[in-house]
C-alpha cells in the first residue's frame, strides 16, 4: 500500500542548550557518541531503510555540520600516504554524493513542526521520513527500516512507539489507541504533552516518522500548540480517519534520549559494551567502580 520513501527530513536547528558550553562551539549532532557524531547514526539509520535524499532542517552556527559530510582530500591523502585502509574505509561512511543532501534554514525556533514545513518544497508530494538525531535508537534491524517494511502494509502516517511509565508521558505526544494489533496500532487521537492524568494511553511517540504529504499541507495552517511551538503531532492527527490515516508502531530495540546528558551517558556506555574492541576495558571498570560504590556503603 505504501509507496517507496526515498526522502527523509533531519531537524538539526536547535541550540543543544542542554550542553552548554560545549555547544557554545559544537553543534549538538555532531558531538560524539564512542566515535561517531550522533547525526552518523541517523544518516546510517536513513541509508539501511532505503533513503537516497537527505535533507537538513538547520539555523545559523551548524557550519561545521555541513563541513561533515564533505570530503577531505588532504586527510584521506594522508591516511593513503600511511597505509591506514581500515581509516580510509571508515571515512567513505561520512561522505555524501554531490546532490544527495540539502540544507535548509529554520530562520525562527518555532517548533518541530515548523522545521519539518521548512523543508516542504523539496518533498513536493511524496510520503516522507522524519528523524530526530537525539533519539538513538539500538536495534538489530535499524528502526526506520522496520517502519518501512510495516508502512509497506499499511501506507498512511506512521510514528514510532514506545511505552513510558505514566508519569513521563507529559514529556511526549502520546497516542490515543484505537485498535492494538501488536507490533501495529491504529490511532484515533494524538496528544502533545498531557499532564499525566490525561494521557489517553502510555504509547508515546518518539523520533522516528514516516509521513504523508498531506501532513504540509496541514502544516500551511501553522497554528500554534503546547507551548506555543507549530506542533508536529497536531498536523499529523489532522490525518486521523482521512485515506492517510495514522498508525505507531512498536519498534524493537532500545532508544536513548541523547537530548539529555544522562540518556548520551546510558547510549556512551551501551554502545561502548557492544563493541568488541572497547567491552573488555569498560566492563572490568564498571564493575570496579560498581564495587567501590558498594564499599562505600
Amino acid at each position: 500500500m505504501g509507496k517507496r520513501v526515498t526522502k527523509a527530513i533531519f531537524p538539526v536547528a536547535g541550540m543543544g542548550t542542554r550542553f552548554l558550553p560545549a555547544t557554545k562551539s559544537v553543534p549538538k549532532e555532531i558531538m560524539t557518541l564512542v566515535d561517531r557524531p550522533l547525526v552518523q547514526y541517523a544518516i546510517d539509520e536513513a541509508r539501511a531503510a532505503g533513503i537516497k535524499e537527505f535533507i537538513f532542517v538547520t539555523s545559523k552556527g551548524k557550519g561545521a555540520l555541513e563541513d561533515y559530510f564533505d570530503h577531505s582530500p588532504m586527510l584521506e591523502q594522508e591516511l593513503k600516504r600511511k597505509g591506514k585502509t581500515d581509516l580510509l574505509e571508515l571515512l567513505k561512511q561520512t561522505n555524501m554524493d554531490s546532490g544527495a543532501i540539502a540544507y535548509i534554514r529554520q530562520h525562527k525556533a518555532l517548533g518541530l513542526g515548523h522545521a519539518v514545513w521548512c523543508a516542504r518544497r523539496l518533498i513536493a508530494n511524496e510520503p516522507f521520513a522524519v528523524i530526530l538525531p537525539d533519539d538513538v535508537i539500538a536495534a538489530e534491524t535499524p528502526c526506520l527500516k522496520q517502519m518501512v517494511e510495516a508502512y509497506a502494509e499499511t501506507g498512511g502516517n506512521m510514528v514510532a512507539a514506545m511505552e513510558v511509565p505514566p508519569e513521563k508521558a507529559s514529556s511526549y505526544g502520546v497516542l490515543d489507541v484505537e485498535d492494538d494489533m501488536g507490533s501495529i496500532v491504529s490511532v484515533k487521537g494524538m496528544v502533545e504533552k498531557p499532564a499525566a492524568d490525561k494521557a489517553p494511553s502510555n504509547l508515546a511517540v518518539i523520533g522516528r516518522y514516516i509521513l504523508a504529504p498531506s501532513v504540509l499541507k496541514n502544516l500551511n495552517n501553522m497554528r500554534q500548540g503546547a507551548g506555543g511551538e507549530i506542533q508536529l503531532t497536531d498536523a499529523i492527527a489532522q490525518d486521523i480517519g482521512t485515506p492517510n490515516t495514522v498508525y505507531g508502531y512498536r519498534f524493537r530495540g532500545q532508544r536513548f534520549d541523547c537530548g539529555s546528558k544522562a540518556g548520551f551517558l546510558q547510549a556512551t556506555v551501551a554502545f561502548a559494551l557492544a563493541r568488541d574492541d572497547l567491552r573488555e576495558d569498560l566492563s572490568r571498570y564498571l564493575r570496579e567502580v560498581i564495587q567501590l560504590d558498594k564499599a562505600a556503603e
